[in-house]
């Protein structure tokens, strides 16, 4: 069992501190928050995570994982820090990852080992990171080991993919690689994959989220075309896949998470050669208007229509809202220079767009319930795929509603069913 700092208290950083810790390490756990750190101590977690709450009790009860408010030395040091984004440039913030860079390098020591685990644009850990921690006067490789292992965890699974998913190490050189395969098998799993060059590792995760990315642009490339010809898209999918050599994704309303709208960009920071990927990227970004034009196409009076958008989470059944098609859409509907999303709203192409989500409780959202957010709505559309919305009441929502439009991007709702109810059902 080794000593362990962990920079970054996240999504990823706080399960990944909590594991170790119930693995039988000693962790530190460090985020520049000092709220964060506050409310850790007292096992509150900062977002929503199945089990996390429990795991990370356990942890801090075993008194094998320390929430620190300085960065201290140890045997690892895994920075897990955001690469925030920027989206008029479409560049990585790499701000964050040089902060924890300048702040290990006073605290390195020789035989330690630096991992990133930040999603970063290829050649992030050799030319930007290893410079900083080698103003130490270690050098990597040869004083201390340095690789870069990306997460490849999905939200509201976390802890159970830290364990079973397998990974890929790559390290400045086979003995970097090799120390932190070693950390890594105390709890993992599935199968690590090592390379002795940190830039492959990068650049694997970016592809592998990018190969998911335009994929989906492909099937919402296929909605529209099919919207076009009058047919259904998924019921056209599902015959298509029915040859052995194919497998085409469902389409949707866009899509979100800290991943997959993202990561593409992060390929070209270096590189002129993302035709087909940004491509992708303009695709699905775009499927927030393709909504709107349906809803125009079906309210004559769409300037004065009210809106119920539900599910602005990301994802079927979490909290987590970044980058999500349902805020995209939120963004779509109302003005371009002020989104109906923060509480004080704002004037928009249509009369009302009302949120609602019964996993999300962000207080910068203005969210309301499910019978405000329908009670006189001309139109609904359901942007994410949680449970409670396939429970939807058709005969309920007519007698609440001003008008009987419904826009499913998510084909949870039966179209029989509803359109039996005397609604007009359009499913993307």
């Amino acid at each position: 069992m080794s000593s362990v700092c962990v920079h970054g208290l996240g999504y990823v950083g706080l399960p990944t501190a909590a594991m170790l810790a119930n693995y039988g390490h000693d962790v530190f756990g460090y985020d520049a928050n000092e709220t964060v750190r506050a409310e850790l101590r007292d096992a509150e977690t900062p977002f929503d995570e199945p089990g996390l709450r429990a795991f990370l009790t356990q942890a801090l009860e075993s008194d094998k994982l320390e929430i620190s408010d300085e960065v201290v030395p140890a045997k690892y040091q895994i920075i897990c820090v955001p690469t925030p984004f920027d989206e008029t440039e479409k560049t990585a913030d790499l701000s964050y990852i040089k902060q924890v860079g300048r702040a290990v390098a006073p605290v390195l020591r020789e035989g330690d080992t630096v991992i990133l685990e930040s999603t970063v644009p290829p050649g992030t850990t050799v030319e930007e990171l290893q410079p900083l921690l080698e103003e130490s006067g270690l050098v990597a490789g040869e004083d201390f080991a340095l690789a870069h292992s990306p997460e490849t965890v999905l939200p509201g699974n976390i802890i159970t993919e830290l364990r079973e998913n397998n990974r890929i190490v790559g390290g400045v050189n086979a003995v970097s690689a090799e120390s932190a395969v070693r950390l890594y098998d105390s709890f993992v799993n599935g199968r690590i994959r090592k390379t002795c060059d940190p830039t492959v590792a990068e650049f694997v995760k970016l592809i592998q989220n990018t190969s998911r990315d335009t994929n989906i642009a492909l099937a919402n490339e296929i909605a529209r075309l099919a919207h076009d010809y009058g047919i259904d898209s998924r019921e056209t999918i599902e015959l298509a896949n029915e040859h052995p050599r194919v497998d085409i994704l469902q389409p949707g309303p866009g899509v979100g998470g800290h991943c997959l709208p993202i990561d593409p960009w992060f390929l070209g920071a270096a590189s002129d050669e993302l035709d087909l990927i940004s491509t992708a990227r303009h695709v699905n970004d775009g499927m927030a208007e393709f909504v709107v034009e349906l809803l125009q196409a079906e309210l004559a009076e769409f300037e004065e229509a009210k809106i119920a958008v539900l599910g602005v989470a990301y994802k079927g059944n979490v909290s987590d809202t970044r980058m999500s098609p349902g805020l995209r859409l939120a963004r779509a509907l109302g003005s371009q220079e002020q989104p109906p999303l923060a509480a004080d709203g704002g004037t928009g192409v249509c009369r009302d767009v009302s949120l609602q989500d019964p996993h999300v409780t962000d207080p910068t959202l203005d969210l309301t319930d499910l019978e405000s957010a329908t009670d006189g709505a001309d139109a609904i559309v359901i942007a994410t795929d949680h449970d409670e919305y396939e429970q939807l009441d058709p005969e309920e929502l007519r007698e609440r509603m001003a008008d009987t439009v419904v826009i499913d991007t998510k084909a949870l709702l039966d179209t029989d069913e509803w359109r039996s109810a005397g609604f007009t059902l359009q499913r993307v």
